[in-house]
């Protein structure tokens, strides 16, 4: 086939060119000429015969010579079939093409959860169970995914973001129902439940002023950095859940078992606490639910596909109740997105941001930059000796029912050196909590003392001082007491007053003399019983036998009870069930 390009007209130059242009003419006549050359190439169509198997090959052309006589290229094979093999008849057959991703923008948060589900599905009796279970209580679901409402879109954008399966962003409706503050009875918190030595591990602080545990974005990203990590280990997804459940040493145990006796290792095939047995069918119920609300009556509260809180940063220390108040929300939806706060204060050196309402976090922004007023009105104070309750407000300047109720002190209990109180701010105590107080603080407690009046003697020999260093006591409160000099001499048998611990006994102690510790106890015990039986002497015979009767009962009363005690303190546990 022979493709026809229309002709070219050119001017002709004129005959007082220049030469710079004719030479311009000259280069654009050749790459006209060029332009024709191309057009008038010649297409021949391939007719080429029976191949030949014995054709011979062209040398440096590029081409085999076949038979018929003419050449093709030789990396083109021909397809031409002999003239005695039928053809068979063109036939069609399905295909099945992969799913195709949409494009469209997901309608709401569920949408785009149900869309990110990639984990197998888990079926048998437990899913369908925990379906009626979960259907047949439709106000608890409600509660529970209107609480949700506050966190899913933080967490969904956490597991796309780390390519992770959507059913994981479901798991908080498992573990505590969406409720940031909920405590277990082994004392997991927060709102995936992360046990006190697994927080810690995950660098998840818990101090005197907050609990990461129950922070929204610290325990997300803890829960999610753990659950990676299981499923690195164990390769599975339904593994991983329960190892996230039972523990990552039991699971693996559970597995070696069935190992060493030729059984399978899924999760199904696992010899396991019933709680573990149906944690994943609790989450695949759950799952099938959100993904099929109309096939169980369910009505899921619209979340949109959007952030509901916004990061703020602090530069300084804040009341909760002031945050609130700049961001204009209630003190309560405050501490709902901000769950991980123990006191009324913010340490902006251990909590630097917190978080609000999208809408109310310019809003704040906007208040505190005119705000004149105080910010914080609580600070941090370091107990520098152990002390009382009563003695600690005293330094401080608060009731002692204040300082307990704000610290939440128990009764009876001192405050260890080194605690951290929250306390009012002062003159003297207006800087910022620093970092270390901020992000370390704690309160440590010690059974608090009570002192009795107890009468002692003094030994041949002795001063007050050395009688009071046998008691452990301070010798200058000794010498407070009975109005003595620390160094005065003591007669032989004299009477000194000590105010001793109710559970140190008047007795000497074990650094008393030999002689000392060598005297009989029964004889000792049997002292006052004495002095009781010599005074019914002159009692008939039948009453001095009930009285020697009462005192044999008051000397074994002691024993017995010495024995209970040294058995409690030897560190044996006993069967809560069985007393």
């Amino acid at each position: 086939m022979t493709t026809a390009c229309p002709p070219a007209h050119f001017p002709l130059p004129a005959l007082h060119a220049t030469p710079l242009l004719r030479r311009s003419l000259t280069w654009a006549a050749l790459a006209v000429a060029v332009f024709l050359a191309g057009c008038a190439t010649t297409v021949t169509p391939d007719n080429s015969g029976t191949a030949s198997p014995g054709g011979s090959a062209s040398s440096s052309t590029g081409t085999s010579t076949h038979a018929t006589g003419r050449n093709t290229p030789s990396g083109l094979p021909s397809y031409r079939l002999p003239s005695d093999v039928p053809l068979s008849a063109i036939g069609t057959a399905e295909t099945q093409l992969p799913t195709v991703i949409t494009l469209d923008a997901p309608a709401d948060l569920w949408d785009r959860i149900r869309r990110g589900f990639a984990m197998p599905d888990l079926d048998g009796d437990l899913v369908r169970d925990r379906e009626q279970w979960y259907a047949t209580r439709p106000d608890y679901m409600q509660r529970m995914t209107e609480r949700s409402s506050r966190y899913l879109f933080h967490i969904v954008e956490e597991i796309e973001r780390r390519n992770m399966p959507m059913e994981l962003a479901l798991l908080p409706f498992i573990e505590s129902a969406f409720n940031p503050q909920a405590v277990s009875s082994a004392r997991a918190a927060g709102m995936w439940q992360f046990m006190p030595a697994t927080g810690q591990s995950f660098d998840l602080k818990q101090n005197a002023f907050r609990d990461d545990r129950r922070d929204v974005l610290a325990s997300t990203r803890a829960a999610l950095d753990y659950l990676q990590q299981l499923y690195v280990r164990f390769g599975d997804w339904h593994l991983a859940l329960a190892a996230y459940n039972w523990g990552q040493g039991n699971v693996n145990r559970a597995i070696t078992n069935n190992q060493r006796a030729g059984k399978p290792t899924g999760y199904t095939d696992l010899t396991m606490p019933a709680e573990t047995r149906q944690y994943v069918p609790k989450l695949q119920a759950v799952k099938n639910i959100m993904a099929r609300p109309q096939d169980f009556n369910a009505t899921l509260p619209l979340i949109g596909n959007h952030p509901f809180f916004d990061t703020v940063t602090l530069q300084r220390d804040m009341d909760v109740a002031v945050i609130a108040t700049l961001a204009e929300v209630d003190e309560k939806d405050f501490r709902a997105l901000n769950p991980s706060l123990r006191q009324p204060v913010v340490m902006a050196a251990g909590t630097p941001t917190v978080l609000l309402p999208w809408d109310n976090a310019v809003i704040f922004q906007r208040n505190l930059q005119s705000h004149t007023g105080m910010l914080a009105s609580w600070t941090a104070w370091v107990v520098p000796t152990t002390m009382t309750v009563a003695q600690a407000a005293a330094k401080v300047g608060m009731s002692e029912a204040e300082l307990r109720q704000v610290n939440n002190i128990p009764p009876r209990m001192q405050v260890r050196a080194g605690s951290s109180l929250l306390v009012p701010r002062t003159d003297k105590r207006s800087a910022d909590v620093p970092l270390h107080v901020a992000d370390n603080g704690q309160i440590n407690f010690q059974p608090e003392v009570i002192l009795r009046r107890t009468t002692v003697k003094a030994r041949k020999g002795e001063n007050l001082a050395r009688l009071a260093q046998r008691y452990g006591v301070s010798a200058a409160s000794a010498a407070g007491w009975n109005k003595l000099a620390v160094n005065a001499s003591l007669k032989p048998g004299q009477s000194v007053v000590l105010m001793l611990p109710r559970r140190v006994t008047t007795s000497a102690p074990a650094t008393a003399t030999a002689s000392a510790s060598k005297r009989p106890v029964a004889k000792q015990a049997a002292a006052p019983a004495t002095r009781k039986v010599a005074a019914s002497a002159s009692k008939p015979a039948k009453a001095r036998a009930k009285a020697q009767s009462t005192t044999a009962k008051a000397k074994a009363a002691p024993a017995s009870k010495t024995r209970v005690a040294s058995n409690n303190s030897s560190g044996s546990k006993s069967n809560p069930r069985k007393n």
